[in-house]
């Protein structure tokens, strides 16, 4: 878990990077930026106030004999910070490099030296990339004489940052501890930032077995089941929602006690042990077979794995809990559903 509470800026440096397929420019600085200590608790609070997921990244190699560009600029600025202004330069450029999607906007480019963060318990300094593409109105109002004057102003809005990345100075031999924000899209010229730029992948801890795990299961019950056994709708809510608070129940996890509990039938637990090895391999990922739960994961899964049963389009049944309030039949009308219930709100 990342805490923000302490960190503070020591440098930065400002570019500006603009779309290399439109031929925009690349402007760059020539020293540091320079502000006063009010400023710097501003961008710090623009800087890292949006990164709140748990969910962290590393660094992967360009290629099997090239290590990230940005992995290596990181690296250089952490064994020697006054390279800072260097090693923005290299990296305004490489994101220029990166820039030729017709979508991308350019905008501002900030490299970052932070201090005194804390992750997983750990202080350490930290390097900030940062990028702000879109900009916000701002009325200026301002007494004239005996009334106000009123103008408009251009400029950043300090409560929405539109790229970010922090990496921690941590784990350098994996590729170091990354978080990372995109908050102006998920289509493709969005991923540039991740792929192109960055190109991190997910940080194999707890909350990326527990995200795998439960998707695993998610997939597993939707889509093989159907396929494998003849189970209702409504059996696979049941079993969905088993899975899910085995999670909830559970500190760790162990696929064999899993499988033993929420499948119970020698037949199905079978099953999904060779779909959990199929799984791997066809999505060439490794989901551990022990592992720390993470409760950010379950919450964040547990929206995502809802038991719905959809009946056409005129109704939802979404199921919480027990099998045996709900029963399915037939007759001279049609298909149905019978539900018991105490109370209804």
């Amino acid at each position: 878990m990342f805490y923000r509470e302490y960190i503070k800026i020591k440098s930065l440096v400002v570019h500006s990077v603009g779309n290399k397929l439109h031929q925009e420019d690349v402007r760059l600085s020539k020293r540091p930026l320079s502000v006063d200590a009010e400023v710097k608790q501003f961008l710090t609070a623009y800087f890292v106030s949006a990164f709140k997921s748990p969910e962290y990244f590393t660094f992967l190699p360009d290629s099997e004999s090239t290590r990230n560009r940005v992995f290596a600029c990181a690296r250089r600025i952490f064994d020697d910070p006054e390279t800072l202004l260097d090693q923005s330069v290299v990296l305004a450029r490489h994101l220029y490099d990166r820039s030729e999607h017709p979508k991308i906007k350019g905008g501002e480019f900030y490299t970052v030296y932070f201090q005194e963060c804390i992750i997983d318990g750990e202080t350490v300094d930290a390097v900030g990339l940062f990028k702000s593409e879109n900009k916000d109105t701002f009325l200026k109002i301002y007494p004239a004489g005996e009334s106000f004057e009123i103008e408009s102003e251009t400029g950043i809005n300090i409560h929405k940052l539109d790229k970010g990345c922090l990496i921690f100075n941590t784990e350098q031999d994996k590729g170091y501890v990354v978080a990372v924000v995109d908050n102006t899209g998920k289509g493709t010229d969005a991923q540039y930032w991740m792929d192109d730029f960055l190109h991190v992948g997910p940080r194999h801890d707890d909350y990326y077995h527990t995200q795998q795990a439960l998707s695993l299961c998610g997939r597993f019950v939707r889509e093989e089941l159907p396929q494998q056994f003849d189970m209702s709708k409504a059996d696979q809510a049941a079993l969905l929602n088993k899975s899910v608070q085995f999670f909830k129940d559970r500190d760790t996890f162990n696929v064999n006690e899993f499988a033993a509990e929420v499948m119970e039938q020698p037949d199905l637990a079978e099953r999904f042990g060779k779909y959990k090895s199929d799984y791997q391999r066809e999505r060439d990922i490794e989901i551990a077979d022990d592992f720390a739960i993470s409760d950010s994961a379950v919450k964040k899964q547990a929206r995502v794995l809802r038991s719905v049963i959809k009946l056409d389009k005129n109704f939802h049944i979404y199921v919480h809990g027990n099998r045996n309030l709900i029963e399915q039949g037939v007759d001279e009308n049609g298909k149905f559903y019978k539900i018991y219930y105490r109370e209804e709100s």
